[in-house]
């Protein structure tokens, strides 16, 4: 792999192990503490889908290296934290842009 002398320099400052952590105590434990709450998982919901889609959850949960269940969660999570994209739409609306107007 090929560096710039920046990317050198950064590496070198690294490996002499020159960094500090500039983490306090307090901010430490904000950050535990919104961790926790974030993943806390203290609610059930029982849903019915396609075996169809449940056998492509699991498909794709194996090639993440992740139980289902917890894929299935952090789809949800991202739904409806905003961070979900479609990007079949994404690729609909811009081969819609480049379709030529009459």
């Amino acid at each position: 792999m090929k560096l710039d002398k920046d990317e050198k320099d950064l590496l070198a400052t690294y490996e002499a192990d020159e960094f500090e952590s500039v983490l306090t105590p307090a901010r430490r434990k904000q950050i535990r503490e919104a961790a926790t709450s974030t993943f806390k998982k203290d609610k059930r919901i029982n849903i019915r889908i396609s075996g169809r889609d449940l056998e492509a959850i699991q498909k794709r949960a194996l090639v993440e290296g992740i139980p289902y269940q917890i894929l299935v969660s952090s789809i949800l999570h991202k739904f409806v934290s905003g961070n979900l994209r479609d990007v079949t739409a994404n690729k609909c609306m811009q081969s819609d842009a480049t379709k030529p107007r009459r």
